[in-house]
């Protein structure tokens, strides 16, 4: 009874705090600024997900296997424009090496990636990198030593105009730290100066700069690995803020994190692998926290 009440207020918080974030109007607005239409389940199952309009990425029977260990098994997952879907499972679930395939740092033995509607080939970063997918890993892959505009632009360096940039191949660090000026800003990250070393921020601000690394591109897919999972109550807000704000651009999150909390308070929907299988796809906003543990422990079986 005790875990009822306890399940029940978590409910009744993040349930707040979702509505907090929708009175903002991003979520459930169409392009043309009207409310758009509720969608009508496709599935019979309570708390399944129906799918509207054709995703931007669509993952078709993935598979992958690591010598003996069969880490994916016909993997279904499909990730619209201006939504935020939540991959979750328990350890050994196999939400890494998703990510990794759809990332291209490790290629599917078996299955069809699909962008737009098209079938294309995923076999390295770059290939990720060229369709529109930005990954931000758990490890955040900066520099310590470099400051936030280093980091911002590390690996797409922009040359100096003219002679200078062509020949002498200067790098034009005045024109970065305006570009990562304005975008931090634009996202609303409170870092005060672009040139102090990424060392002595704070956890929250470097994955805030690790999100903006992503989103500096203009991605059309942002998959964030793990973004809140050692962050303070605070700094933890400050990144399901800039999930909303990545959403509110048009722009395809998948969130894995292991925090109920933060999927309810920014997920649109959830898919939860077990054992390297689906098993189940859920509304979040519809969908109780005790259904959705269930999947993920094995409980219940929903795929």
């Amino acid at each position: 009874m005790v875990n009822g009440l306890v399940a029940a207020l978590v409910d009744g918080l993040v349930a707040a705090l979702r509505e907090a974030r929708r009175a903002r109007g991003a979520r459930r607005i169409c392009r043309t600024g009207e409310p758009a239409e509720p969608a009508s389940p496709s599935t019979t199952r309570e708390g399944e997900v129906p799918v509207t309009g054709p995703p931007l990425l669509a993952l078709r029977g993935i598979s992958k296997r690591f010598g003996a260990v069969q880490a994916l098994m016909d993997v279904e997952l499909e990730i619209h424009s201006g939504e935020v879907v939540a991959l979750l499972g328990d350890n050994g679930a196999g939400k890494s090496t998703l990510v990794k395939v759809i990332s291209g740092v490790v290629p599917a033995d078996k299955g069809v990636i699909e962008w737009e509607g098209r079938t294309v080939q995923v076999r390295s970063p770059q290939d990720a990198q060229r369709l529109g997918i930005a990954t931000v890993h758990q490890n955040l892959a900066l520099c310590d030593n470099l400051d936030v505009a280093e980091n911002l632009f590390l690996g797409r360096e922009r040359r100096r105009p003219g002679l200078l940039g062509s020949l002498c191949r200067l790098v034009d660090g005045s024109g970065m730290r305006r570009e990562a000026r304005r975008q931090l800003d634009e996202l609303g990250i409170r870092i005060p100066d672009v040139r102090v070393p990424v060392a002595v921020l704070s956890a929250g601000q470097r994955q805030s700069v690790a999100i903006s690394r992503a989103h500096l591109g203009e991605p059309r897919a942002v998959l964030l690995d793990e973004p809140t999972a050692a962050l303070g109550v605070q700094q933890t807000s400050h990144v399901l803020d800039l999930v909303d704000k990545l959403r509110e651009r048009g722009v395809g999150v998948l969130l894995i994190s292991h925090n109920m909390g933060d999927v309810k308070a920014v997920a649109d929907r959830a898919a939860v692998l077990r054992l390297g299988r689906n098993n189940g796809f859920f509304d979040v906003p519809t969908t109780s926290h005790d259904q959705i543990i269930s999947s993920i422990t094995g409980a219940t079986s929903s795929a």
